[in-house]
């Protein structure tokens, strides 16, 4: 479900699916911008090292092409221009991995409690989805293990994620859409020379309430294309992801990421509002570090 979180061509009037005032909320209640910017790395005299500082604050431009849903056959497209603020604290943590607490570090395990958020989609606006009710700003919050498998001499890192998250709906009176449980096995790499490389591979499971959400049609909107479908918990999407950037200078990230999704296989599979068996979620962005702590970020 993550955007993101944090990845056009020109928006369509008519295809803004997303209010400013929910943009702003999203910002505020996920620190998206933080998850999406990429650090820039303060290298050590031996260059074989990079150590990000403390915090950092600045802007983002990100152009975004994302799948509705899973298993949609629309696509939503955004392009925003936003502040950003990163903290890398022992306990509080905003950056690209996680905005929340960490809870427990011990040895290759840590926990942390933390926040992902996806894009509004309104019912009208989903072909397939007409007559019914969309969602607003989803917001997925609760704890996540990790777990550090190996690391290497290089200082790339294989990565076991385990989240759990309540799933609640910011427009719409913080309403309990589900709940789902998303593990991912994540290769990372840091480049001295400013490069840093992310491949995800992982599936995501949700309650029935989660299911219903994306994939149920009752009986009172059947139509006879569309019929009545009840729609069941258990595995969602499957999920790979990639991303990448670079420092560009002192003051200048650009990075760009991609995501894919595949409902062949999932437990709603043969809902009517699957159209489509695989999707992706496309971005590109660009980071203005204004401001940055000269204290190195905590392990």
């Amino acid at each position: 479900m993550n955007i993101a979180a944090t990845p056009t061509p020109p928006i369509p009037r008519s295809s803004s699916l997303l209010s400013r005032s929910a943009t702003v909320r999203l910002v505020l209640l996920t620190g998206l911008t933080a998850i999406a910017a990429p650090s820039v790395a303060q290298t050590r005299g031996d260059t074989q090292s990079a150590v990000p500082p403390r915090w950092e604050v600045g802007a983002l431009g990100l152009g975004i092409a994302q799948q509705a849903y899973p298993g949609s056959d629309q696509m939503l497209q955004r392009q925003l221009l936003l502040p950003y603020v990163v903290y890398r604290g022992e306990v509080v943590r905003a950056d690209r991995e996680t905005t929340g607490l960490r809870a427990l570090r011990q040895g290759a395990f840590e926990l942390d409690l933390g926040a992902a958020a996806s894009l509004a989609v309104q019912g009208d606006r989903i072909e397939a989805r007409r007559g019914l009710p969309g969602w607003g700003t989803l917001v997925e919050l609760g704890p996540r293990l990790r777990w550090t498998l190996h690391r290497a001499p290089d200082g790339s890192r294989l990565r076991l994620d385990l989240p759990l998250r309540a799933v609640v709906d910011v427009q719409n009176g913080m309403a309990h859409r589900g709940t789902v449980f998303e593990p991912e096995l994540r290769w990372q790499r840091r480049l001295a020379d400013g490069w840093f490389f992310n491949l995800g591979g992982g599936a995501v499971f949700g309650d029935e309430r989660m299911a219903r959400t994306y994939y149920g049609v009752a009986a009172s909107a059947a139509t006879p294309l569309r019929p009545a479908y009840e729609a069941q918990a258990g595995l969602l999407a499957w999920r790979l992801s990639a991303s990448t950037g670079r420092r560009l200078g002192n003051h200048w990230n650009g990075f760009a990421f991609a995501r894919f999704d595949s409902v062949a296989g999932a437990a709603n599979e043969d809902s009517p509002l699957v159209r489509q068996t695989h999707g992706a979620t496309l971005g590109l962005g660009l980071s203005y570090v204004w401001r940055r702590s000269s204290q190195a970020a905590a392990e």
